[in-house]
């Protein structure tokens, strides 16, 4: 089973990170309000990022890293690996 680590861009410019087994549908489950609180204050989202991790430990560790990146550096993420 694989794991994902994801990035979704929000209405503002920010940037959410989170860990699902299917990204593309939890992108569509923060659109609808259902989710982080984060994401439901800065709807609509876009997915941006899509990462695969071997194991649930790995996805979280690599969420975690993610989420301690400036947003500069997590939009330099974004370019250099994409969706």
């Amino acid at each position: 089973m694989a794991y994902y680590c994801y990035i979704v861009e929000c209405s503002d410019g920010s940037y959410y990170t989170g860990w699902s087994l299917d990204p593309v549908r939890r992108a569509q489950q923060h659109n609808k309000g259902h989710g982080a609180k984060y994401t439901r204050q800065h709807r609509p989202v876009k997915l941006v990022f899509v990462e695969e991790q071997t194991d649930l430990s790995s996805a979280m560790k690599r969420e975690h890293a993610i989420k301690t990146l400036k947003h500069d550096q997590k939009k330099r993420l974004i370019q250099e690996k994409g969706k």
